[in-house]
């Protein structure tokens, strides 16, 4: 694992729940002891990026919001 990434992190699959197989998926960490979200693919767990937690919550009410549909065009 990276240097400097929490090693009691709880990995969160981002997938539908009757999904089967390896993915990849990507995976979400929050830490615990800092304002910090960890990211990773399935297929690459030793590569991680992080983010704030604010920075997190506004990309998650952009998606919600419709603000990247037009990346899925």
């Amino acid at each position: 694992m990276a240097d400097g990434i929490p090693t009691d992190l709880t990995w969160t699959r981002a997938a539908p729940e009757d999904a089967e197989g390896p993915g990849p998926w990507i995976e979400i960490a929050f830490g615990a002891a800092n304002d910090l979200v960890y990211l990773r693919e399935t297929s690459d767990p030793g590569t991680v990026v992080t983010t704030t937690r604010t920075k997190w919550d506004a990309f998650t009410k952009g998606v919600q919001a419709g603000e990247f549909d037009h990346f899925a065009d």
